[in-house]
Order: C-alpha cells, then structure tokens, then sequence
C-alpha cells in the first residue's frame, strides 16, 4: 500500500502525509518505511524549507520501488503471445520453440524424468500410466486466451524433453482445460 501511496506521487510524502493517508501512527509508517528502504525500494531525501525549521524527510521510491510489484513481463509475454496467436505458422512457431525448450530442460538434468522437469517449471505434473496430468498451468492466464499458442509450446516441452532422453513415446494429443486446472498429456509411441 506504501509502495502504491508513493508511486502515486513522483515528489514523494512524507511520514505525516503518509500516516494520515493510511489512518495509522507516524511511528507505524516510519517502521514500514524503514523496512522499504533497508530493502532498497524506497529513499529518503530531505525538502528544501523555505522557513526555519528542519527540514522534512520526503520518501520517494527508488527506481527499484518504482518496478516493484508491476508485472512487466507478463505484458511482455502477452504481446509475443499475441504476436504469434496472429501469424499463419505461429502455432509451429510455438511448438518448435517448446521441443527446443524441453531439450533444453532434459539436458541441464539429464537424470530427471519428464514429469519431474515439468514439476519444477510449476506443472504440478504426475505420470499416470500413458498420461501426464499437469494440474497447475504458470501461464494459465495466457493459456486461457491463445492456447494455441501457450499450450501448443506445452505439448513441445514435453515432446523435447522426452526426445532428448531417448523415450520411444512422445505426445499423442494434448488436452488442455480439462478441468479447471487440470491439462492432460496423452503419450503414444513414436
């Protein structure tokens, strides 16, 4: 709430103008604020007073502060989504970029099961039988508007992965939104 208080004011407040804003004591607002600028997201810089008096301690946020809490890369990744969602061969595009990744991620663990690679990249993935059910999507919002694209690079990780380990099966068919958090990856023989 600091942090959008001060994004708000490219001048900057101080701890008054910050506690009455958030109906708190000054010395509630001065703890916070110490927390935000031992973590870097937030400076101290003295006003000018044009009278006597010390002069007042304006805190505004540091251009770390400033990027803090946006999600810059997720407009980045909507806007390359979209940008392959409109392209005659973006949906290969997609899918060969996924089998590049998942050779990727086989290689940098090359002992590591294909479902345990997509555990760690956030599938919430479990091996059942022929089928990979991926019960936790990292990009679901993304998927949700161009899964021809974002689950079209998911069904490539996984053949990539499964290819570079030497597996004799790859995916047959991809099923996304199965049901709400649940994607299931239905494995064939190559």
């Amino acid at each position: 709430m600091i942090l959008e208080a001060l994004r708000d004011a490219p001048n900057g407040l101080d701890t008054n103008q910050l506690a009455e804003r958030f109906e708190l004591h000054p010395n509630t607002i001065r703890w916070h604020l110490g927390v935000l600028t031992d973590s870097g997201l937030v400076e101290e810089i003295p006003e000018r007073r044009r009278g006597r008096g010390r002069p007042s301690i304006v805190h505004r946020l540091t251009s770390e502060g400033i990027a803090s809490g946006r999600d810059e890369y997720r407009l980045l990744a909507t806007m390359l989504t979209e940008a392959l969602a409109g392209d005659a061969n973006g949906e290969a595009r997609a899918y060969e970029t996924g089998v590049r990744w998942g050779r990727h991620l086989q290689q940098a663990e090359p002992d590591a099961t294909v479902v345990e690679l997509l555990d760690r990249e956030g599938f919430a993935a479990e091996r059942h039988g022929d089928r990979i059910e991926m019960r936790r999507c990292p990009f679901y919002a993304l998927a949700e508007g161009a899964p021809q694209v974002i689950c079209t690079i998911h069904h490539g990780i996984v053949d990539g992965a499964l290819e570079e380990a030497g597996a004799d099966e790859s995916v047959e068919r991809l099923d996304p939104f199965v049901a709400p958090g649940l994607c299931i990856a239905h494995l064939a023989g190559r």
